[in-house]
């Protein structure tokens, strides 16, 4: 059986590696546009930083990252983050400590008492009736005020998917939420009872030595298959029971195909098959984002935690500060500090647009801003991504939905990215796990 993948990023990685592990007879033909694998899980070494172009790791509240790393023989890679990790800050109308328990949130500067009090009466909040959606500020006004949203569930959602509460969608971006009210009546009943189940903390945020390029070298060099980088498909036509794909002027059949590209690139391959598919996958939005980072030889500011996320109502140009030789000490030299700073996304889309200078202006703007520091870095990076992280926008289950319906007219071809159903690493391995399983089940 031949099989391609069109896109090399984490999804149609875990999908090749799962396929030869339960396929190893078949024949894989991997494309990709750009001259790596990993799509956005790319590391960069500026002298002596290790700069990520996106996502930093995994956590291990579930088991399929993990997963891979021990199937593929990666444990020796594994570097959990430090304890300096656990204290995260927020910035709005200065800094603060994200509370980590119900003492430390009554003593925040964050809310008011009348905020604060509408947020205990959470507990009182008769359940939601339906199942009509809500954007995740929707959501959090009815169920824990207005306050909290603005400053807790604005930074939050900046940080994961570089939005705003009014435009992602809580059913598709935060499910789990969801479910605690439906399940248990409330957040906090939900909490409370699976506490007593006995139920574990949220994991361990854990990345790789080296970066989690390391790992994206590391599954590759794993995986059988015939690599064809820097080959972007440029076009899918089913052909009898199969597919001709074309990349480079070329076409070549295919029993199976599975796009593991973004939704965006996957409706310009697959237009020309169908074109209601195509419009379709166009039609799911992504949030922009820049990623600066500085490197600094010698840093006054002590670094003692994640970082910092910042709210709208800060009105800052940056979405936050990673403070990355912090969480992995492998991410700077000895000595020395690094910090990401994040630009853009559904509050300033149009900055990611920007030159270097301008960027590079803005992300100085927003370390002296929140921490103080206006130091001269001794290393830079810059990455953008213009079309970065899908946003999950109201409607995006119905649109996955329908998108999935019309696929299944087209058997033996499959789509498998971070723009369907989540966004993280475990997400996306879950899912190439899950499909490879399924295409092994057919062939049997």
């Amino acid at each position: 059986m031949k099989i391609a993948i069109a896109g090399a990023g984490i999804s149609g990685l875990s999908a090749a590696f799962y396929l030869k592990q339960q396929m190893p007879d078949c024949s894989l033909t991997i494309f990709d546009s750009g001259s790596r694998p990993g799509g956005t899980m790319h590391t960069v070494n500026v002298g002596g930083f290790l700069f990520e172009g996106g996502g930093n790791g995994f956590l291990t509240n579930k088991p399929d990252s993990m997963q891979l790393v021990r199937d593929s023989g990666a444990e020796h890679l594994l570097l959990p983050s430090s304890d300096l990790a656990r204290k995260r800050y927020i910035y709005h109308k200065g800094m603060h400590r994200l509370p980590e328990s119900p003492p430390l949130f009554l003593k925040s500067g964050l809310l008011t008492l009348r905020q604060k009090l509408r947020v205990a009466g959470e507990f009182f909040v008769p359940k939601k009736e339906g199942d009509t959606e809500e954007t995740l500020q929707e959501f959090g006004y009815r169920r824990v005020g207005k306050g909290f949203t603005d400053v807790f569930l604005d930074a939050m959602v900046a940080g994961i998917y570089a939005t705003t509460p009014d435009r992602v969608s809580v059913q598709a971006a935060f499910p789990m939420v969801v479910a605690l009210e439906r399940e248990y009546g409330g957040l906090f009943r939900g909490m409370l009872a699976k506490r007593k189940k006995g139920a574990g903390p949220g994991g361990v945020l854990t990345s790789f030595r080296g970066g989690v390029g390391s790992f994206i070298s590391h599954l590759a060099a794993c995986i059988d298959a015939e690599w064809r980088l820097g080959s972007p498909v440029t076009d899918i036509q089913q052909d009898g029971e199969g597919y001709l794909v074309s990349a480079n002027g070329n076409a070549e059949y295919f029993d199976h195909v599975i796009v593991g590209a973004p939704a965006f690139a996957a409706a310009e391959m697959l237009f020309g098959m169908d074109p209601e598919l195509g419009e379709q996958l166009a039609a799911i939005d992504y949030s922009p984002v820049a990623v600066i980072g500085f490197g600094y030889d010698s840093l006054d500011h002590p670094l003692d935690g994640f970082g910092l996320l910042t709210t709208s109502a800060a009105g800052l140009p940056i979405l936050g500060v990673l403070w990355d030789s912090s969480i992995f000490a492998d991410r700077a030299p000895d000595g020395a500090k690094s910090v990401r700073i994040m630009i853009g996304g559904q509050r300033n889309p149009e900055l990611v647009a920007l030159d270097d200078k301008q960027l590079l202006a803005y992300a100085r703007e927003g370390l002296v801003k929140t921490m103080g520091v206006d130091a001269d870095p001794d290393a830079v990076f810059i990455r953008r991504w213009e079309r970065g992280i899908p946003s999950y926008a109201p409607g995006h289950l119905g649109r996955v939905a329908d998108i999935f319906e019309r696929l299944a007219s087209h058997p033996g071809l499959h789509l498998c990215a971070n723009a369907y159903g989540g966004i993280a690493m475990n997400d996306c391995v879950r899912n190439g796990r899950e499909l490879a399983s399924r295409i092994a089940r057919t062939a049997s």
